[in-house]
């Protein structure tokens, strides 16, 4: 069950009202009235509480669900333990996070600007926004409607920030524009100087960086992620990108929309990303590549050329899937001789 310590709680449902909400078809005649109070996992599931069974490789599973309620498919339908009211779904994760957001609700701060907040006289913040203790919010930004600012994160000069966003706790932006709808999590570092420098008569000059970093809307940052500011030109993310925590954009980078970038990827300078690019965890790509749209990069792969829009690479340096796996069938025969 989900702890209401830390979660609204809308109230209970009933099964007819999942159904409609879930899109779902209710396929245990007379169960439309019974309620359902609560969401939990397969196993734990109980009185009252409703549950998602989704996996075929746990068919077995279901013939234990003690739940009131299951979503499931039509396939898995028939292993689901008797007594349990059913609902099929065509895509029961779809279903369970609508449920999730139709039962469920973040507690977010009221509206108003703490006591210990320091706000500069030239900023603007629009209506509905919330500024936690010791936030900082430099002169000239401007911030949105229905913006939360957590406490001590830091808004440098000029920013601009839009609707609806969120930034976390110990969160740097700066040199930035950013759209709506974007959350960027506690103690991410947004617009900081990029690693460029200058070796000149044996001492490593820093080059002054000119660019911003714009962001586009419905964006989510990660924790403890940083995204450089461009030398001269912008560094650019597209509106709807995923990056994860701990991760480095660098300065110049231009990712499309949709992006799905994973912890610990590193992105050297100057890199264009077309849309709804995937890289998995620990992936590394060297300086002026480019990836195209729709490209997926397995997990620690580390990236020396240019990707094709919709190809799978994997391994160091990265090739193509069916290569990689060539790879790895000739060493493992090989290795036995």
């Amino acid at each position: 069950m989900v702890d209401t310590r830390f979660f609204i709680h809308n109230g209970a449902l009933s099964v007819s009202q999942i159904a409609e909400i879930c899109d779902a078809e209710l396929q245990t005649i007379g169960a439309e009235n019974v309620s359902i109070s609560d969401i939990n996992t397969l196993s734990a599931a109980g009185d009252h509480e409703i549950c998602f069974f989704y996996d075929r490789k746990k068919k077995a599973q279901g013939a234990e669900i003690k739940a009131t309620a299951c979503i499931t498919t039509a396939e898995l339908a028939p292993f689901v333990a008797d007594g349990v009211v059913i609902l099929t779904a065509a895509d029961p994760k779809l279903a369970a996070l609508k449920l999730k957001e139709a039962m469920y609700a973040e507690k977010r701060p009221s509206a108003g600007i703490a006591s210990t907040a320091k706000i500069h006289p030239t900023a603007s913040l629009g209506e509905g926004c919330s500024v936690a203790d010791y936030a900082v919010i430099g002169a000239n930004v401007k911030i949105g409607k229905n913006t939360v600012v957590e406490p001590f994160a830091i808004v440098g000069d000029g920013c601009v920030i839009g609707d609806n966003c969120r930034l976390g706790a110990h969160s740097y932006i700066a040199y930035t524009i950013m759209g709506n709808n974007c959350y960027i999590y506690n103690g991410a570092r947004i617009g900081q100087d990029g690693f460029g420098f200058e070796t000149i008569n044996g001492v490593h000059k820093r080059i002054l960086q000119l660019g911003r970093v714009i962001m586009g809307n419905d964006i989510e940052i990660g924790s403890c992620s940083c995204i450089d500011r461009g030398a001269l030109g912008d560094t650019v993310i597209g509106d709807g990108c995923r990056v994860d925590n701990l991760v480095q954009i660098a300065h110049n980078d231009k990712l499309g929309r949709g992006c799905v970038i994973v912890s610990q990827t590193g992105i050297a300078g100057s890199c264009t990303f077309g849309d709804y690019v995937v890289c998995g965890g620990q992936t590394g790509f060297a300086d002026h590549l480019t990836v195209g749209s729709g490209a997926q990069v397995a997990a620690q792969s580390g990236v020396m050329r240019d990707i094709e829009a919709g190809s799978v690479v994997m391994g160091a340096p990265a090739v193509p899937f069916k290569d990689f796996m060539r790879q790895v069938s000739f060493l493992q025969k090989n290795s036995k001789k």
